[in-house]
């Protein structure tokens, strides 16, 4: 069933109040998606330095391997986050700094990368991952979110949702892709690689796949329609852009509200009713085989 959440703040006045929004838009989702959760904030980020998310097995383990990197790149920068750690460093250490991760540090998982993008997620009640990371504390310009009811596969957090395969690029996803299979294999075979045997996984490959190959967002969502099989609601981030695309079907529920300070997406209008000036929102629900993006 699953559930997401989306808000992308036009008012820079808002930004402070990012984090502790979408974690109210996150908590109220919890029965659609109690196993796991996840999301992706969008917030500072410094000219010149990418941000690695890093995933460890434990609070722990990713505190010694924030250490040990700080230690090895002069230039690092670690914030932990439970058992997540945002790591920022120089542009030229980011490839040296990922071979050093898979030799070091197999354990551990590079869960996003970008200029501003951040991305946390674990196994657990929304409202309690959100808790976990401070997501509450976390100020930005957009945000996008997912809970998860694992049906057809383990509750893990390799299968919680966002997905980044790209920089500054991510995805959530409710419904089921059926072609994911065949598509993964094609997408490897354009240098492409995947973590986990997650369909939504391969939903954000393909759209970083396209926008690689000179599409827009836009265009990509677009062109999308045409190659991903199945039923399914998408939101994805990037660095400056948020989206939302429903298959030509849109079987499954969305809704969306616009005012001058913001756009916010939610599987049901519930997750919508606490945000400010609500009730002087446009708010309709996304139409089928339709591109929504706004950015700024």
């Amino acid at each position: 069933m699953c559930g997401i959440v989306g808000l992308f703040l036009k008012d820079p006045a808002l930004e402070p109040e990012l984090g502790r929004l979408t974690a109210g838009m996150l908590a109220t989702m919890s029965d659609r998606g109690p196993d796991s959760a996840g999301f992706a904030v969008y917030g500072a980020g410094e000219a010149g330095q990418i941000k690695l998310t890093l995933r460890g097995p434990s609070a722990s383990s990713i505190e010694g391997t924030a250490a040990e990197v700080e230690s090895a790149f002069p230039g690092a920068h670690a914030t932990l986050h439970d058992t997540h750690a945002v790591v920022a460093v120089p542009d030229q250490d980011v490839a040296r700094l990922e071979e050093w991760l898979a030799r070091e540090r197999p354990d551990t998982e590079i869960v996003g990368r970008g200029h501003r993008m951040e991305i946390f997620k674990e196994v657990g009640l929304p409202e309690k991952v959100a808790e976990r990371f401070g997501l509450s504390g976390m100020r930005g310009t957009h945000a996008i979110g997912h809970t998860r009811m694992a049906t057809e596969s383990a509750v893990t957090t390799d299968g919680a949702h966002p997905y980044s395969t790209g920089q500054d690029q991510c995805l959530v996803h409710n419904g089921s892709l059926s072609n994911h299979n065949n598509l993964r294999r094609s997408l490897r075979r354009e240098g492409l690689e995947f973590e986990t045997e997650n369909d939504t996984e391969v939903a954000a490959g393909y759209l970083s796949w396209r926008m690689r190959e000179g599409l827009s967002l836009g265009d990509a969502l677009k062109v999308s329609l045409d190659d991903l099989d199945g039923f399914y609601t998408f939101v994805v981030g990037t660095e400056n852009g948020f989206g939302v695309l429903r298959d030509g079907i849109a079987c499954k529920p969305a809704v969306m509200a616009e005012t001058d300070q913001y756009v916010a997406f939610g599987s049901e209008y519930r997750v919508l009713a606490n945000l400010p000036g609500i009730e002087n929102a446009r708010v309709w629900e996304p139409e089928p085989a339709t591109v929504y993006f706004w950015e700024r």
